[in-house]
């Protein structure tokens, strides 16, 4: 019992965290304006996609990638949307840098 009692631990850390309030706090405030938020939730999963091709050794789509580059130029000219994406970033870098030290302390059945 005691790993899920690390693991519920681990969970509230993360919920905590300044990475994971600061995250959070903005997307709540930013996706008051509807708009907004189906432009964001477009680009997310634009981005989604061409990284699940990326993965996958397929080749990404031109078109795509040409409409992620516009939208994305389209939203960082929102102060707001720019910090939105950054503290995302720093958030998607924390879970990232967690799931490699889990992963590393258990390599050696993994491999």
């Amino acid at each position: 019992m005691e790993v899920y009692d690390n693991a519920n631990h681990l969970a509230k850390a993360i919920k905590d965290s300044k990475e994971y309030q600061e995250y959070k706090a903005l997307k709540q405030e930013l996706f008051v304006d509807l708009k907004l938020k189906g432009q964001v939730e477009e680009f997310e999963r634009i981005r989604y996609e061409e990284q699940l091709l990326a993965m996958q050794g397929e080749k990404q789509s031109n078109e795509k990638m040409e409409k992620l580059q516009e939208l994305y130029a389209i939203l960082v000219q929102n102060p707001k949307v720019k910090e939105y994406f950054e503290k995302e970033v720093r958030f998607n870098v924390m879970i990232a840098d967690v799931n490699k030290i889990i992963g590393e302390a258990i390599k050696d059945v993994l491999n």
